[in-house]
């Protein structure tokens, strides 16, 4: 086991679908409420706060999480700490979900409030990339169950900055697919391509797959949980002709309570049916696995072979949206790894 968890470690790799509040870990938590809350979090009460039984528990913990974001240095320590632990897993590049639709509601959607908190984030971005070699782009994700108009706020605002910061690279749609679908922000992603900005979409994870037939029909290039493709053999066939890459997340799939368990989640099936399939972690603090340990999840609950985490490796940084020649320097890296 420690020669694979070395190789695992040791392997260059991308993690596509995090999201940064979901890296916050309790101790750092009680560290947000000590700035901010009188009396502050105790570390029984912060890890108190991480429990939940299924998908709408899990969003009630996830706005608790959030809330305790206050200042620019707070999204600046937050960043801080998920790139250490990037660093320490093996990963080379992140494309990392901010909860921009969230920090809008927490602010009563002052459009102004957002800038402070992005330059902190970038200071952090900037010294990861110095220390660490760690590239790391960020996708503005909106919440497909507050409006329309306020996720379409969100993508200007992507908009608006990406001239200014290369490092915004797209917009995602997050939220529960059960009060909305992917329909509605047709437009919105018209628009927001159009301005350059890559599109990503959460599908299929509460929902079934008719949800990520709508994600495709608006454009998403990339598609996050995509649990339930399995269930049409058609929507299998199209997501491999067109080569659609899917962010996977089992664990978090099995924490919320839409999969039993690692051994049952698809992965393995749309892997060996030619599916560019990722692993990722989604949100770490609150389920307990990081990007590595999905890695030897599908080595000990899969049967995943060197070779083929090898595989899952290099197509994590093919779904990326890094250029193409840094793709080819990771690629023959991975290939190289003994």
């Amino acid at each position: 086991m420690d020669e694979i968890q070395s190789f695992i470690r040791r392997l260059p790799k991308a993690e596509l679908h995090l999201h940064l509040e979901g890296t916050i870990l309790p101790a750092t938590l009680v560290e947000l409420s000590a700035r901010h809350d009188s009396p502050h979090l105790t570390l029984a009460e912060a890890e108190a706060l991480y429990r939940f039984t299924d998908f709408t528990e899990f969003i009630e913990c996830f706005k608790a999480i959030t809330r305790r974001l206050k200042d620019p240095e707070d999204y600046e320590l937050t960043a801080w700490r998920m790139m250490q632990h990037l660093k320490e897993q093996g990963v080379v590049h992140a494309e990392v979900y901010i909860s921009v639709g969230v920090i809008y509601m927490w602010r009563n959607f002052d459009p102004r409030c957002l800038e402070p908190i992005f330059a902190a984030l970038e200071r952090a971005r900037e010294r990861a990339a110095r220390e660490f070699n760690l590239s790391l782009y960020w996708i503005f994700d909106a919440v497909r169950h507050f409006t329309v108009e306020e996720a379409d706020r969100v993508f200007r605002k992507a908009a608006k900055l990406r001239p200014r910061y290369s490092s915004i690279v797209g917009i995602g749609l997050g939220g529960d697919e059960r009060r909305a679908g992917s329909e509605p922000f047709r437009r919105a992603y018209s628009k927001a391509a159009r301005a350059g900005l890559r599109l990503t979409n959460h599908a299929g994870e509460t929902t079934g797959p008719e949800a990520i037939w709508e994600a495709l029909s608006i454009g998403s290039e990339r598609i996050g949980h995509a649990l339930s493709a399995i269930q049409d053999a058609k929507l299998v066939e199209e997501l491999k002709a067109r080569k659609i890459p899917l962010e996977l997340n089992p664990t978090s799939n099995v924490r919320t309570g839409v999969c039993p368990s690692f051994a049952d989640h698809p992965l393995r099936e749309y892997f060996d049916r030619g599916l560019l399939v990722t692993l990722n972690s989604d949100d770490p603090a609150l389920f307990g696995s990081d990007l590595a340990n999905e890695f030897l999840l599908a080595h000990t609950e899969q049967g995943f072979t060197r070779d083929e985490l090898r595989r899952l490796a290099a197509n994590s940084i093919q779904a990326s949206f890094l250029p193409e020649a840094d793709k080819a320097l990771w690629l023959a890296r991975i290939n190289t790894l003994e």
